[in-house]
């Protein structure tokens, strides 16, 4: 009978359906995004070069690295980088056991010249110093003062930054924070990266370090919000103790230039210029005395002298001041010197050299 041959053939293609139902479900699985994420934010399944715009509205993480109020809570916040000469620190130190294993890497990487900037892009006339301080130190014949290409470093404590007044002030560079540990972002970052621009100074953006994050997930984080571009200063990793941190841990001194060297790699990879270490007084006398002598340091030292609060380190950033006053900001903000002259500095900015000699 002819009407015996339908069931067969209803059953053959409901059999065919479910088949090609499943394969559907397997091709939509294999393409589901990474579940990775980090405390607050979803990381995508592939690393994203740059952000061209910030998320200002972003709010900080429970887990970010400094624990930061907002600017009215305290106004008179002077710092952007380090805040003491000395950090006392509130707990003891939390072994690395719960920290993903990073892969090691050499603490020492070959010299490597930064890539040459479009002569545009390098910042025009210098502007002399015109700065105030609050609290004036007297470094006698060692004075900042004496040297000739100034700037400042900023953050979201400096408020809404009039760069014009600054740059006039004798500000020629500028150093901008971006990011915290691995899912933080300064809410005032692409404002002040856009506008120090704008106004004719040189600047760069730096990332406080957060021991409690593993190193390739921050230079992750950093890589996506910090533009890369012509003409920028080389990105800089802060690395210190800070007793205000969320993250208490204080990892063995290999552990830190592990640490230290698989960030800055990932970052010279990326925008192909050897990133800059900034460190205080304490951090670098448990760490990085005798390391990482083909990178450039920028120091802080506001009570004396670089060479004897580092003796025979070179350095090519000094943070005199975090104590200095200008018409282009409400309160106080850090001061900085580039170690070298006019042409040295031409030099720099122009990526023809790394280190500036010491004296």
């Amino acid at each position: 009978m002819r009407l015996s041959g339908i069931p067969s053939f209803l059953i053959v293609s409901l059999c065919l359906a479910g088949c090609s139902s499943t394969s559907g479900m397997e091709a939509l699985d294999i393409q589901k995004p990474s579940s990775e994420t980090t405390s607050s934010v979803v990381r995508p399944s592939a690393p994203i070069a740059s952000a061209p715009m910030a998320r200002a509205s972003k709010a900080p993480s429970k887990t970010q690295d400094v624990a930061e109020a907002e600017p009215s809570a305290e106004i008179d916040r002077p710092f952007g980088l380090a805040e003491e000469e000395t950090v006392a620190f509130a707990a003891p130190a939390l072994t690395d056991s719960a920290e993903p294993q990073v892969e090691p890497a050499a603490l020492v990487s070959p010299p490597k010249l930064l890539s040459r900037a479009a002569p545009a892009m390098l910042a025009g006339p210098l502007t002399r110093y015109g700065f105030r301080d609050a609290k004036p130190i007297n470094f006698g014949k060692s004075s900042p003062r004496h040297l000739a290409v100034h700037g400042v470093d900023v953050s979201r404590w400096q408020g809404n930054v009039n760069w014009e007044k600054l740059r006039g002030q004798g500000a020629n560079f500028a150093y901008i924070k971006a990011t915290d540990g691995g899912d933080h972002l300064d809410p005032m970052f692409m404002k002040n990266w856009r506008n120090a621009e704008a106004a004719g100074l040189k600047r760069g953006a730096y990332h406080f370090f957060y021991w409690c994050r593993t190193a390739g997930e921050q230079a992750d984080w950093f890589i996506r919000n910090v533009p890369k571009m012509d003409g920028a200063l080389p990105p800089v990793i802060d690395v210190e103790w800070n007793g205000e941190s969320s993250c208490k841990r204080r990892p063995s001194r290999e552990k830190v230039l592990e640490k230290m060297q698989v960030f800055m790699d990932k970052l010279e990879r990326h925008y192909g210029q050897r990133p800059i270490i900034y460190t205080a007084p304490d951090f670098y006398r448990d760490n990085l005395r005798g390391e990482f002598l083909d990178y450039s340091f920028w120091v802080r030292a506001v009570a004396q002298h670089p060479s004897k609060v580092y003796p025979g380190r070179k350095w090519l950033f000094w943070q005199y001041s975090g104590s200095g006053l200008s018409h282009g900001v409400t309160g106080r903000i850090d001061l900085n010197v580039f170690h070298g002259d006019e042409r040295q500095w031409r030099n720099f900015a122009g990526g023809r050299q790394t280190v500036a000699d010491a004296n």
